[in-house]
């Protein structure tokens, strides 16, 4: 339950819409419901203006299709992450507006469709490989109420690419750009919007790139003073950062 949400029911409290008794039982797992082996955070949108969001990985179907379903109970929007096929599919027989996007292993119910964000979310991706990070960023962002708009295969060993899209990205309130590698396009991208940059190392590279850790201090060390940097193939902290930073 969001902000909105919990106004409208207090106004139906008091037009007399809604009993005393119907309101407390919707708010009866505020502000968290104990499963047992997990607690729901009901309250986080509340706080946040997000709803919770379940990290599939390391969980069982069991419980990843129970958090869910805890979720989608009390709430529009669900997102959940870095899921198995077999786990989505069970979800998407259980919930049949849930989509699921295999490069990324996220799914999502996406109800409310509103857009909360104040401009246009871009994400880039330097290659093909950095793609599976860049979908979570995308999807996150989406779900959260922005407009996003993405750009695949755009690194820096053919630099004519990004700079095809210059004024596209110019058009952008923040970017998320994933790169592995050296890691270099967000210093790049850096140097030609004026907006926040977030990015996002991958492990996307041969051995000396030690599953991404080149890529993260290349970028930790951009001399770009508007990029920051999230953890390695961490799609979803900056589409959750990006989304935070387009609602200010």
């Amino acid at each position: 339950m969001d902000q909105n949400q919990l106004r409208a029911l207090l106004e139906e409290v008091r037009g007399g819409v809604v009993g005393i008794d119907a309101a407390l039982e919707r708010l009866r797992h505020m502000p968290f419901e104990d499963l047992g082996f997990a607690k729901i955070d009901h309250h986080r949108a509340l706080r946040h203006g997000i709803p919770e969001v379940v990290f599939g990985q390391g969980k069982t179907a069991d419980q990843v299709c129970s958090i869910t379903a805890a979720l989608i109970a009390k709430a529009q929007n669900v997102l959940v992450t870095r899921i198995a096929e077999d786990v989505a599919k069970r979800l998407q027989a259980e919930h049949s507006d849930a989509e699921y996007f295999p490069a990324s292993g996220a799914l999502r119910v996406w109800r409310e469709r509103t857009l909360l964000g104040k401009g246009k979310i871009a994400v880039v991706c330097a290659g093909t490989s950095d793609l599976p990070v860049a979908e979570e960023a995308h999807v996150t962002a989406e779900v959260m109420g922005n407009e996003v708009e993405s750009f695949h295969d755009v690194g820096v060993a053919g630099i004519h690419r990004v700079m095809h899209y210059r004024e596209r990205l110019a058009e952008a309130r923040v970017v998320i750009v994933c790169a592995g590698m050296e890691g270099a396009l967000p210093s790049v991208v850096g140097g030609l919007v004026m907006a926040p940059v977030i990015a996002v190392p991958t492990s996307v590279g041969y051995g000396a790139s030690f599953h991404g850790l080149a890529a993260l201090l290349g970028m930790l060390n951009s001399c770009a003073s508007n990029v920051t940097v999230v953890n390695i193939d961490n799609g979803f902290g900056a589409g959750y950062a990006a989304s935070l930073m387009n609602r200010l």
